[in-house]
């Protein structure tokens, strides 16, 4: 078994439970992290044989384009597209970052996360 992780990916967009967040938008956080079966992978020097990570960023980019009302489902969301497109994937595990969340006090950011295994 192996690992991928992209982290730390930063996203412009338009998720909120209020109207207003959905309409003004804020800064969010992403981290994707895909536990594998790498070894055909490192044996064969092949990107078809692995999780290609240009693949991943790509489908979170189109998840975060889509609003959600809540962290918990955009999460969801991106689970399930991960194993959508790479069914021989073990587990999923996403942080979802909203940074500076309304909540009438300084706080960096607001964290979901949510793991799931096959």
């Amino acid at each position: 078994m192996g690992q991928i992780a992209l982290e730390g990916m930063e996203f412009f967009a338009f998720h909120g439970y209020y109207d207003e967040e959905q309409k003004i938008g804020n800064k969010y956080g992403i981290d994707l992290i895909i536990d594998a079966d790498l070894r055909r992978a490192a044996e064969s020097d092949d990107l078809h044989e692995t999780v290609n990570y240009e693949v991943l960023y790509k489908l979170v980019l189109t998840e975060m384009k889509s609003p959600a009302r809540l962290l918990e489902h955009l999460g969801h969301r991106i689970i399930d597209k991960v194993y959508e497109r790479f069914p021989f994937v073990a587990s999923v595990k996403v942080n979802v970052y909203k940074f500076n969340p309304p909540l009438g006090g300084i706080c960096q950011w607001a964290k979901v996360s949510l793991e799931e295994a096959r």
